[in-house]
């Protein structure tokens, strides 16, 4: 008869008991609802709700279950349904009659909810500091390649001149970014619910600010409803996720086009990479490909989880049994991109003779050409019409800007002066662009100084 089935006459059918458990995936929890028991029992004993012996009995009782699981030496089956169960059970084997106080004012209910964000806090610390390692990853690029000058795209074709390592620091600011939501995720998730019970609290007198110091949260949850129907702290950290993998998935096309023989900008080391079982000459960008694909996936965890929540009348309802899976799903996933990632960044190689050749095409610094009319007090949109047509004159005569003389300049920009037929060096156009957030030589040095002292282990 199951721990709860006081008011049934039989088991479960064993295909309920089969559809309806969670140890499967829940069982990640132990360590957290190991931790959530003892503070519980320390409080109970402290209230004087429970001896002080029987808590201290418990509490040596539930470290042996911990060290039982840690060990292997634990049985997980279906008919004890999910985590819970399983460690009240091993419990009350194992000190008798007294583990059976473990559950005074709980329910299963609150007890979830304080498991998934004690979780939750842990593994919001561990990825946050493994995209730190991301990002010093891109910086070590930067840092070694700091005058490296390539084309930047809009609409994926050649617009301006631009620094390698510029780029890589646009992706350092996003997961920056992810970072920032993250942190924000997990003050939002740091508030402590046990005490709440199955839907109405208790009527024990327990003392939850004990509960919530010695487990390290903030604050407590204000409505026991609440408290065991939310589950936004979920779906926001999916959310944050979602963002960060789609920031990896932007990467990754950056860097399947560079890898293509077309572009030819990067090479990826051999680690992280795969062959073709038919093309023998073949070295495929599968981890950014992967990267790319898994993107979809933590998409799909976060649709799952919303769509769980969005029909849901309070309070707790044995739908949100569910939240786990996608939830746990969404997390190994971006673990996994952030194991082979950095350590693929850190040993690209890149090509600067290609990227500067192809950052040379002179009709990358149009836009140069229309800003020095600006300085001459032209309005610019005169100017860009100006540089548009002459543009075309080129490209009709089979011409490009840096082989034109002042003369055929002048056909279509009366104004042109000789310094002008000086300006399609994209070193040159770099050098110019010395404003905070630009692609300049100085600039983006700064900046990479800046990562790398705030990055500093």
């Amino acid at each position: 008869m199951a721990m709860w089935g006081g008011r049934f006459d039989s088991d479960a059918d064993k295909d309920m008991q089969d559809f309806s458990e969670s140890i499967s995936f829940d069982k990640r929890l132990y360590k957290y609802d190991i931790q959530g028991s003892k503070a519980h029992v320390t409080m109970l004993a402290a209230q004087k709700i429970i001896p002080e012996d029987t808590a201290q009995k418990i509490i040596a009782g539930l470290t042996q279950v911990q060290q039982r699981i840690e060990s292997g030496d634990f049985t997980f089956c279906a008919e004890l349904e999910d985590i819970h169960m399983h460690i009240e059970k091993n419990l009350i084997d194992a000190i008798g009659d007294d583990g059976a106080r473990v559950h005074t004012a709980r329910s299963r209910n609150d007890q979830v909810a304080l498991d998934i964000r004690l979780y939750l806090r842990d593994e919001i610390t561990m990825i946050s500091e493994m995209i730190r390692d991301f990002q010093r990853a891109l910086v070590s690029q930067c840092e070694a390649n700091p005058a490296a000058i390539m084309p930047g795209f809009t609409h994926l074709q050649h617009a301006q001149p631009v620094l390698f390592a510029h780029h890589l620091l646009a992706y350092v600011e996003m997961f920056e970014r992810d970072l920032g939501r993250l942190a924000d995720c997990r003050k939002r998730l740091n508030v402590m619910p046990l005490g709440s019970g199955a839907i109405a609290g208790t009527t024990l007198p327990i003392n939850r600010e004990m509960v919530c110091e010695l487990l390290g949260f903030e604050t407590i949850t204000q409505n026991s409803m609440d408290a065991v129907a939310d589950r936004d702290f979920a779906i926001e950290l999916v959310s944050a996720l979602s963002i960060f993998t789609m920031h990896v998935s932007r990467l990754s096309e950056d860097l399947i086009l560079w890898c293509s023989q077309e572009f030819y900008f990067v090479e990826l080391d051999d680690a992280f990479t795969t062959g073709s079982s038919l093309m023998p000459q073949k070295k495929n960008p599968d981890a950014a490909e992967l990267s790319r694909g898994k993107t979809a996936r933590v998409y799909g965890d976060l649709i799952t989880l919303l769509t769980l929540c969005k029909g849901l009348p309070l309070t707790y309802n044995r739908d949100l049994q569910e939240d786990k899976e996608p939830l746990f799903d969404a997390i190994d996933t971006v673990v996994k991109i952030l194991k082979v990632y950095p350590p693929m960044m850190a040993t690209m190689k890149i090509q600067p003779e290609r990227m500067l050749a192809a950052a040379s095409d002179p009709a990358l610094m149009a836009t140069d050409l229309a800003d020095e009319l600006v300085k001459l007090g032209m309005p610019f949109r005169t100017a860009h019409h100006r540089v548009g047509a002459l543009v075309k004159w080129c490209r009709d005569h089979k011409k490009p800007l840096n082989e034109l003389n002042l003369d055929e300049m002048q056909l279509t920009i009366p104004e042109a002066i000789a310094e002008f037929t000086e300006l399609f060096d994209p070193a040159v156009s770099i050098a110019k662009r010395e404003i905070t957030g630009a692609t300049g030589f100085k600039v983006v040095a700064s900046r990479i100084k800046y990562w790398l002292e705030k990055l500093a282990v």
